[in-house]
């Protein structure tokens, strides 16, 4: 059996997150309706590339929430029933 040991992560800096850039490209591309996209490119070789990862994901969240926040009205995309 296994036994499951909860605690809190180390931090991946010294200031205790991750980092805001690191090695991270941010180009922004227009899609084919006419609109702008943008792109993370991470550096695979970048020693701060689990933070770069955690931070590139953190935008998308970001973003995903904020895009059903317009569309439903609640960030977690459940919709209460009335």
């Amino acid at each position: 059996m296994m036994k499951v040991i909860v605690r809190k992560q180390k931090a991946a800096h010294a200031k205790g997150g991750f980092s805001k850039r690191g090695k991270i490209k941010i180009t922004r591309v227009s899609d084919g309706l006419g609109g702008k996209r943008t792109l993370r490119k991470l550096d695979i070789t970048s020693p701060t590339f689990s933070s770069d990862l955690t931070y590139a994901f953190s935008k998308n969240v970001e973003k995903a929430r904020k895009e059903n926040r317009q569309v439903t009205g609640v960030s977690d995309g459940v919709v209460p029933s009335r």
